[in-house]
């Protein structure tokens, strides 16, 4: 890996590293800019739906647009809009303010994390160097998501709620300045490949109101008419982006792309798996607090040690397996593991024990690590030098999604059965552990539906198998 490569990898990162950070810092300040700015409850879920609907639902358009307009434009544009939307929410006074600026946050950030993939896969060619390339912005991941919660807390407590988002400020600025050199110039294709108005409008409304109704399913329900109304909506605005693409002289989305199975069973397998592992921190952060009563910042700790197996694996042995094993091979062995941990928390006692009874999934989760580099590499794999835009805001997408929808299903569970078991007299830490053991095993299943599509329709990229398939679906 040459200087110049490890420089844009490292700007690539630290874009990515916001974008995490922002997601999980957060959740854990809610309760301190609740008591601020007098959010209600309901208002107050806004400083993170805000920001999923933006995020989620730009994803495959902006991935697109990079293609067309050039992918270094569209990551420029996307942290210098991130950077200023968090200093506009850090200087928040009102709800209002707040909520808007978490808005464009996530526009920045779709922007921004659309094209990153695209962007890594042709500074990295060489399948040996894309590995570790792929391994390191893996471990950034990981390490985000575990600094955010205990950044959160220390920031939150020693400062005060603002800081969270104002330290993307400096980040964002520095980031700017390298990428301008750091990152190579590509001019795009032009918008006469792919300027589809109308399928960009379609595809656009129907992720957000997608999105959108899924993190609004806790408060309405399942068979509400608002849910199954704008359910309908979207998925009639979704299949009307799908006959666009299909029938388009110049289609935002070329279906080509899903000509690939490693490319199609991928995004398949990462909505499975980041239903059950995202809904899984979530659920476990909650269980830490509510039921064994742990403060913020000593959630954060306790969950230190699943970001840093996770890290751990992702930088220091994934790329080397991916190597000598395979995409394939190392994701079904990091299924495996995953599996095995969550089974191994559907047993959770009330009084539980870190030690004993968290602690190995902790470290089991370190499978982790070789799920998300291995599904990355699948995900880009089919991808051609003019599609790795959208095939990088593809896979977002459904990353986004999945998470979406883990949290809003399982979520939702689980409050289910805690309800049902304190109407029957149960104690309320007794209703909660079982709210969250019959989310944990719901999660066990979608991991063994995940290693179940692994298994049938994943092929090592380059196999007889995967160029056969490739070959036998038309191009459209």
């Amino acid at each position: 890996m040459t200087s110049s490569q490890r420089i844009a990898l490292a700007v690539l990162s630290a874009a990515t590293l916001m974008t995490i950070l922002d997601g999980s810092i957060v959740t854990v300040a809610m309760p301190a800019i609740q008591a601020d700015l007098g959010f209600t409850p309901a208002g107050l879920s806004w400083t993170v739906n805000a920001y999923l609907i933006a995020f989620g639902g730009l994803l495959l358009l902006a991935g697109r647009l990079g293609d067309l307009v050039g992918r270094k434009t569209m990551f420029l544009t996307g942290t210098v809009v991130f950077t200023a939307a968090s200093l506009l929410a850090g200087a928040a006074g009102t709800p209002a303010m707040l909520v808007a600026a978490r808005f464009l946050q996530g526009v920045g950030s779709a922007l921004a994390a659309s094209v990153v993939l695209g962007i890594l896969v042709t500074i990295f060619p060489g399948p040996r160097e894309r590995a570790t390339a792929i391994g390191i912005f893996s471990f950034t991941g990981a390490a985000g998501a575990s600094i955010g919660q205990v950044l959160g807390g220390v920031l939150t407590d020693a400062l005060n709620w603002h800081w969270i988002f104002l330290i993307n400020v400096p980040i964002g600025v520095v980031t700017v300045l390298v990428a301008v050199t750091a990152l190579p110039a590509d001019r795009g294709l032009g918008w006469g490949a792919g300027a589809d108005v109308l399928g960009a409008v379609l595809v656009t409304a129907g992720l957000m109101l997608g999105i959108y109704t899924i993190v609004e399913v806790e408060r309405y329900g399942w068979v509400s008419p608002h849910t199954l109304g704008l359910g309908a909506v979207s998925g009639a605005l979704l299949a009307g982006f799908v006959a666009r693409q299909a029938t388009a002289r110049r289609p935002l989305l070329p279906l080509r792309i899903f000509r690939s199975r490693n490319v199609s069973g991928a995004n398949v397998v990462q909505m499975l798996t980041l239903s059950a592992m995202f809904a899984f921190q979530i659920i476990v952060a909650l269980f830490l607090q509510k039921v064994l009563g742990y403060n913020a910042l000593q959630t954060g700790l306790a969950m230190l040690p699943a970001a840093l197996a996770i890290g751990g694996v992702s930088l220091f042995a994934s790329a080397r397996l991916i190597t000598r094993f395979g995409e394939r091979t190392v994701l079904i062995a990091g299924l495996v593991l995953l599996l095995v941990g969550m089974s191994w928390l559907m047993r959770l006692p009330v009084d539980a024990d870190y030690v004993t009874d968290l602690l190995p999934m902790m470290v089991l989760i370190a499978g982790g690590g070789l799920v998300l580099p291995a599904l990355t590499a699948l995900g880009m794999s089919g991808a051609s030098a003019d599609d790795a835009g959208l095939a990088s805001g593809l896979f977002n997408t459904t990353q986004q999604v999945g998470m979406a929808i883990g949290v809003a299903v399982l979520s939702t569970l689980a409050a289910t059965r805690t309800g049902a078991e304190l109407a029957t007299g149960a104690t309320e830490a007794v209703a909660l552990t079982d709210g969250y053991r019959l989310a944990f095993t719901v999660a066990a299943g979608l991991l063994a539906a995940a290693l179940l599509v692994s298994v049938t329709v994943l092929r090592r990229p380059g196999t007889t198998a995967e160029a056969a398939t490739a070959d036998a679906v038309p191009a459209f």
